[in-house]
């Protein structure tokens, strides 16, 4: 299988190729950075050879051209960027009517069964409070980060009426019907996601931590196994599990 890498230079791009190395059926064929390091192209259309997936690790701004590309092939392809905005979401999902598509806020097979578990514990622990902390790195961007957006949207699959309060301060009584989502930045924290279900006598936790972003980097591999033959659509880490 031949990959093209958008983001090759970056640290994720790196893990990802370290990855792709291991294996036995994949290699990279290409890889895609502005910087143009190592002999990457300086954009996606700068290559025009062959290809059977590309795995996006870069930045949200490349989504349209990247996407325009792939569909463009006919390409499937692995978004495993983060910090879309709500257009360049809809994009995604419109490239998706055309090719397969796969895209999830965390590559992590372990974070999508906490995913699963979160879904089943908001169906069946009745009236609960539910508060979401997550822990990055002191270099991460956006807050809250995806997973835990992805993790309040395991909640909402179960209990719609409830919404998101992003960071509480001041005189802010905590809401009944609120999901609290807390971000913390600091030092070199690979990411950790916990989830807590809360009623007055007893509590649930759910806690994911990542102690190496090579892993991130394994699920995009099994992602792209994933995708390549499938139907256009848009696919995410339930199908993966769903499937495995």
């Amino acid at each position: 299988m031949d990959v093209i890498i958008n983001g090759i230079d970056g640290a994720m791009g790196r893990k990802l190729v370290a990855s792709i190395e291991k294996t036995d059926d994949m290699q990279v064929i290409a890889g895609i950075t502005p910087t143009g390091a190592d002999g990457a192209f300086l954009k996606p259309s700068d290559y025009t050879g062959p290809a059977d997936v590309m795995i996006d690790f870069s930045h949200h701004d490349g989504t349209v051209p990247m996407i325009d590309y792939c569909v463009s092939r006919g390409l499937p392809v692995v978004v495993c960027t983060t910090g879309q905005t709500d257009e360049e979401m809809e994009y995604i999902r419109e490239a998706a009517k055309s090719i397969p598509v796969f895209k999830s806020a965390n590559m992590s097979l372990g974070v999508a069964l906490v995913a699963k578990l979160v879904r089943e514990v908001s169906a069946k622990f009745g009236d609960c409070d539910i508060e979401i902390v997550e822990a990055h790195h002191n270099r991460k961007v956006d807050a809250p980060s995806g997973t835990a957006l992805m993790l309040a949207d395991a909640v909402k699959d179960a209990r719609p009426e409830l919404h998101y309060n992003t960071g509480r301060s001041g005189m802010a009584k905590r809401e009944p019907d609120e999901i609290g989502i807390n971000a913390i930045r600091m030092g070199n924290v690979v990411g950790m996601h916990e989830v807590m279900f809360g009623t007055d006598n007893q509590t649930i936790t759910i806690k994911h931590e990542a102690h190496d972003r090579a892993l991130f980097a394994d699920g995009a591999v099994s992602a792209a196994r994933f995708l390549c033959g499938k139907p256009a659509g848009l696919y995410d880490m339930n199908d993966l599990v769903s499937e495995a």
